[in-house]
């Protein structure tokens, strides 16, 4: 019998399972805040909705619940004073454990449909989600709208997607006959059940707490794992509205709404005791590579999904389109104060410059033209508020008072007042040139609004350069720019044997730091940035295993 959520929902899943398969562009969730999808008065809700939780408990029936936690900071400076449910690592794997048998009872089927009625509910609640996001991470309102809430939402539809095309390529049941010759055929029965390996710990980052978390999340539960959400220490709120409304619907569908928890405590023990606890059977991690990788060697009890460090680059040969490459690589620096995992960090030009439409371009040239086309793009107040947002952490703040120091400045970075808020951190970007020898400034994340052009001896050295950044330390994102289709093959080549993500003479309004669901693959798993794909088939298929038991007929 058909679950009714699986019902109410099936031809958005079935539409999903084809736009993965297609990859062209698809999303059942507006990305624009418009009032004709929204309601008229969506805007006003949502930020009232957030207003309401500040300076309160927010509500969330956990068991084991030994006080309230919680401190978050918001980089507007607007007063949160949310106090969450802390919960002992004892009882949150205790309950999580008692959950799962209800979370396997549902099935495939029951389980899918309850997490798409889930993104139906959090698409319906968006400006209250964005809010939270915005608030939380510094991200300026249309961002955190557009990654915060629908595409968010979009990765978790993708990855139940995925997770529901390798489950129903499992029959429930088989019919065996063996033949004997002249006796009697061996019959028997084959059924195969799909079961979850277990408690699913999610741990977010607190710049994009959905984005980066809702991946995970829904691919650990269509596939049969009760989950523990870890949210970053700054950015629990939008982890929270997720939890609850999950939690609802689960128990609407006849499921332990302990399937899904929240783990908040002020301190970082928990994160620790949860992550290497027996019970837990996959990890998904956004963050640093200190902790990405201290997971990976000390939680062998787990598969980790990891999405570390790297140092995203773009090679210059040459462009047919030199302004629209400056104002594209303008936005990308800037975009969210570049604090994007997919931001581009090292600009590598050949120390003879370009060849441009605007005549040939010397390294110094392209260096300062794109510094002038940040002050452009920036160049207005509210513009640069809304583009930039806010600095999130006090050490992104701190790396960029020091950037000076790894190499000549081309432009520095100046402090942005917020026309909405007074006590906002907000600052343009520091854009640096450097020699490529100087691989102690640019060969390493420096996350924030930090960004080197590097001098490299020729156009062949800077594709080696950044074969060799992405293969030794990383890169989610290369960008190169070429009107000679022969370059662009050899960059095609490096990037493939570097295992990256590959964007060509972008000059529009697609940007390298940008990443489509149903279309792109964020991360490859091919190169130490990440170990794992937003999504593809291996993102959910060992999540699970099937049990079979057979018998004679």
């Amino acid at each position: 019998m058909t679950h009714p959520m699986f019902a109410r929902h099936q031809a958005m899943l079935d539409t999903a399972v084809q736009a993965v398969a297609d990859r062209g562009y698809w999303s059942p969730f507006s990305e624009m805040p418009s009032p004709k999808v929204y309601g008229e008065n969506a805007m006003a809700e949502g930020r009232a909705a957030f207003d309401a939780y500040c300076g309160t408990d927010f509500q969330l029936d956990q068991p084991g619940c030994t006080g309230t936690a919680g401190a978050e900071r918001s980089p507007y400076g607007v007063p949160m004073n949310i106090r969450y449910p802390r919960c002992s690592g004892e009882a949150l794997i205790e309950a999580s454990q008692a959950a799962r048998e209800s979370l396997q009872a549902l099935g495939p089927q029951g389980r899918v449909g309850a997490l798409l009625e889930a993104l139906v509910r959090l698409n319906q609640r968006s400006f209250e989600i964005a809010h939270a996001v915005m608030f939380t991470t510094g991200q300026g309102w249309m961002m955190a709208f557009q990654a915060g809430a629908a595409h968010a939402q979009d990765r978790a539809l993708e990855a139940v997607a995925y997770a529901w095309r390798e489950m129903s390529a499992i029959p429930a049941e088989a019919h065996w006959e063996k033949p004997q010759g002249k006796n009697p055929a061996l019959v028997m029965k084959k059924r195969y059940e799909i079961v979850g390996r277990g408690t699913a710990l999610v741990i977010g980052c607190g710049t994009f707490p959905t984005w980066n978390t809702y991946p995970g999340l829904f691919a650990a539960l269509a596939t049969g794992n009760p989950v523990i959400v870890k949210p970053h220490r700054n950015a629990i709120l939008p982890a929270a509205i997720t939890v609850r409304v999950l939690r609802e619907v689960l128990a609407e569908a006849g499921a332990d709404p302990n399937a899904v928890l929240l783990a908040v405590d002020d301190s970082r023990e928990l994160t620790r005791f949860l992550a290497t606890h027996k019970a837990v059977k996959s990890i998904d991690f956004t963050g640093s590579n200190t902790f990405g990788n201290w997971l990976i060697e000390n939680c062998r009890q787990a598969q980790v999904y990891a999405e570390l460090a790297g140092v995203n680059n773009v090679v210059i040969e040459s462009t047919d389109d030199y302004k629209g490459m400056l104002r594209n690589l303008a936005f990308t620096l800037s975009l969210y104060s570049g604090q994007m995992c997919t931001t581009t960090q090292a600009i590598l030009v050949p120390a003879n410059g370009i060849d441009t439409d605007q005549g040939h371009k010397s390294f110094d040239e392209v260096a300062a033209d794109l510094g002038r086309s940040i002050e452009k793009l920036l160049g207005d107040p509210a513009v640069a508020a809304a583009v930039l947002g806010c600095i999130q952490s006090s050490d992104t703040l701190g790396r960029l008072d020091e950037a000076s120091r790894w190499g000549e400045v081309v432009l520095a970075s100046k402090p942005v007042a917020h026309p909405d808020f007074a006590e906002a951190c907000v600052r343009t970007p520091v854009l640096l040139k450097c020699d490529a020898a100087d691989e102690a400034a640019y060969m390493e994340e420096r996350f924030g609004p930090i960004a080197f052009v590097v001098r490299t001896t020729d156009a062949a050295a800077a594709v080696a350069l950044s074969e060799r950044i992405t293969t030794e330390h990383g890169a989610l994102t290369v960008g190169t720019y070429s009107s000679k289709p022969e370059f662009v093959q050899q960059v095609i080549a490096a990037t493939q044997r570097a295992g990256v993500a590959l964007s060509l003479n972008l000059t529009g309004g697609v940007y390298v730091n940008q990443s489509a669901a149903f279309s792109d693959y964020h991360g490859t798993g091919a190169n130490p940035s990440a170990n794992a794909s937003y999504s593809n088939s291996a993102f959910v298929a060992n999540r699970f295993r099937v049990i079979q038991h057979r018998f004679a007929v």
